[in-house]
């Protein structure tokens, strides 16, 4: 049983009537890190200048930056679509930031047009993430956008 339609309407509840950006990503984040299995990172980073900067998160420390077209949240960034990767050690230029990462999912987050970031999930297994997760990752990715209005 897919866990999306619960997480979709907790997502709902969490960030209604919420606008700010740090507080909406960091019960998200939460959220996401304890109602899905087999992940071991979910959080997001921020688009400041070139580069993508570790905002909330739940997990092991990450790497600080990430240069805009590098490694899979700075590929998402820039081209502004879905990464799914079975096997990040396969994934060209992937950036470590846990050795214990074998697949990733990264959503790019636009509001008014622009980039603001990513919401990035990691799993320890190998080929974690299937269709049914992108969809259900990049619907909580549109609440989180749709939760900050125009004024991001």
């Amino acid at each position: 049983m897919s866990p999306y339609p619960d997480l979709l309407q907790q997502a709902r509840g969490l960030l209604s009537g919420q606008s700010h950006r740090i507080a909406n990503a960091a019960n998200l984040s939460a959220l996401i890190y304890h109602g899905l299995p087999d992940i071991n990172w979910a959080g997001f980073y921020f688009l400041e200048g070139r580069e993508l900067v570790v905002g909330p998160f739940q997990g092991q420390p990450a790497c600080v930056r990430i240069e805009m077209g590098k490694g899979v949240c700075g590929t998402a960034a820039a081209t502004r679509s879905t990464q799914r990767v079975a096997d990040v050690h396969a994934f060209e230029g992937h950036i470590a930031c846990d050795p214990n990462s074998r697949s990733e999912i990264v959503v790019p987050l636009v509001v008014d047009g622009h980039v603001i970031g990513v919401l990035d999930i990691d799993s320890p297994k190998a080929n974690r993430f299937t269709a049914d997760d992108q969809a259900g990752i990049e619907a909580l990715a549109r609440i989180y956008q749709d939760s900050l209005g125009a004024t991001s």
